[in-house]
């Protein structure tokens, strides 16, 4: 799902969600998710109701611990986390290898298997070698997205000893990055403090402002030598890679490798430290607001949480006041309680509180599904605005496509926890390609009278996620559907140039 003119943000390969139930049952929410989400794009994302919209961008956020797959996230280096994964990654790698080749063995054996039945004996047999190639695929991933080309090294000692003591200097980096950020909140604090007592006529703040810019000072020179040493190590990883310049083995391998934090494998705290980038606006005005707590505490309380302030003190309270002005909340504003704001201003205190901590990735879940239209345009345009000015990288989460045909860049539509379709929200609307997305769109009443198709309803109701339809899941209310379809899962594949369906009969592209 490549893009060369923009980054990605999020790389989403495979995700699945399952919720356990009684006698060994699961819920399958999400089954299966690969997209990327670029950088400053407002991704919308629709379906019906229960079809794991939300799951999806929560599972993304991490508040669900994802089940399986893996969700790259490019906003910050490894360098800038030094996660455990990656050096329980590069200590058993011996034993991470020996496994990939077991599965890929296996994988093979499957592949030869399949090719000698019939077709119909293939379609029962489909799903089990699918299983097993992307098995083999994440365990392959799972290593050369640290190490790259070697793991085609026959002598592992060096290239272990090598990273492991990379990993140790950018651990210590890492640390020395987050108090940094502490001492920077105390330099700021202090230079606050100096310029009201210069206003009030008054004096005496220099030393404490001093005192907090060397503390500062003499961290970034520790992390100046820490990055010195980082560099000396990189260079001897870099040596480790020239004798295999020219092998085209190792060249293939090598070309998996990248800097992306893998979400799904981040413990608790590793993860926390990413909360500020990737926030959640709730789809409910009313439950998602602490009714204890005044605007300036619900929307200063995640600012505390990642120091970006120390004390509730007049400058924390400028910050605020200039995120409520930002998000179209008068000042005054700033010590009533929720109870007292009608349902549109609530979702601007909501959307003040995610914005808070600066974030780069924003998840609207149907962030204007309860307001009224005229509302719904304002906090529509609020959403837009913000985003141009911050340059947020925004998931829209809504059952109402006019909406997501004006506010997103992409589209994709969603049926019972799978992907079926993805392209541009023009392209989307004008050459739909998976029967469900014709029928969502033929589902949308008009006013129109002038060449105005026939409102068509899509027959029956959306299958249990605990005992999905085998092969397509959509093949139960499917006019197309046929004997592949009952069996089969569809492949995800491109078909137009970014635009990507799962179906085996889609439907010819209208020009």
């Amino acid at each position: 799902m490549q893009n060369n003119d923009k980054k990605v943000l999020l790389r989403i390969s495979n995700l699945k969600q399952y919720f356990p139930l009684k006698g060994g049952r699961f819920v399958k929410a999400n089954d299966g998710i690969t997209l990327d989400i670029y950088e400053g794009e407002t991704f919308g994302l629709v379906g019906e109701s229960g079809c794991g919209k939300s799951t999806l961008g929560r599972t993304i956020l991490q508040l669900y611990h994802q089940t399986y797959g893996r969700t790259m996230y490019y906003g910050r280096s490894l360098d800038d986390l030094a996660p455990k994964y990656v050096i329980d990654t590069v200590k058993n790698l011996k034993a991470r290898r020996t496994k990939l080749r077991e599965l890929e063995q296996k994988r093979d054996k499957l592949e030869a298997d399949y090719a000698k039945l019939s077709e119909k004996e293939q379609y029962a047999k489909h799903g089990e070698l699918d299983t097993a190639r992307k098995l083999a695929e994440d365990a392959l991933l799972d290593i050369t997205k640290i190490v790259g080309g070697f793991l085609v090294v026959d002598d592992l000692d060096p290239v272990i000893a090598a990273y492991s003591k990379d990993y140790a200097i950018a651990r210590k980096l890492s640390s020395m990055e987050e108090k940094r950020q502490e001492l920077l909140v105390d330099v700021d604090d202090a230079e606050y403090a100096k310029k009201t007592a210069e206003e009030a006529g008054k004096s005496g703040k220099d030393d404490q402002l001093q005192k907090a810019q060397e503390k500062l000072k003499q961290c970034d020179d520790q992390i100046a030598a820490l990055r010195a040493q980082l560099d000396a190590g990189r260079k001897e990883i870099e040596a480790l890679r020239v004798p295999y310049a020219n092998d085209p083995e190792f060249q293939k391998y090598e070309a998996y490798r990248d800097d992306g934090i893998d979400l799904a494998r981040l413990e608790y705290n590793e993860m926390r430290r990413l909360r500020r980038d990737m926030q959640l606006i709730f789809q409910d005005p009313y439950s998602s607001l602490n009714p204890r707590m005044s605007v300036g505490q619900i929307i200063s309380e995640g600012m505390q949480a990642h120091n970006m302030i120390k004390k509730k003190d007049a400058r924390m309270q400028e910050m605020v006041l200039k995120i409520m002005d930002d998000c179209g909340l008068a000042p005054y504003f700033l010590h009533r309680f929720p109870h007292q704001f009608s349902g549109g201003q609530r979702q601007r205190i909501g959307i003040a509180r995610a914005l808070a901590t600066k974030p780069k990735f924003v998840v609207c879940d149907e962030a204007v599904s309860a307001l009224d239209v005229s509302i719904q345009a304002q906090i529509i345009n609020l959403l837009l605005d913000l985003k141009e000015q911050q340059n947020l990288t925004y998931m829209f989460i809504t059952h109402d496509l006019s909406v997501v045909k004006y506010i997103s860049d992409r589209v994709g539509v969603m049926y019972l926890g799978t992907m079926v379709e993805l392209a541009a929200a023009d392209e989307i609307f004008h050459h739909p390609i998976h029967p469900y997305t014709e029928a969502l769109l033929n589902a949308i009443p008009t006013t129109d009278t002038v060449g105005a198709k026939e409102l068509s309803i899509l027959e029956g109701d959306i299958p249990s996620p605990v005992n999905p339809p085998k092969g397509c899941k959509f093949h139960t209310r499917c006019k197309y559907c046929t004997e592949i379809c009952t069996q089969v899962v569809p492949e995800w594949e491109e078909v137009r140039p970014n635009h990507f369906v799962a179906c085996h009969h889609k439907l010819e592209a209208k020009e």
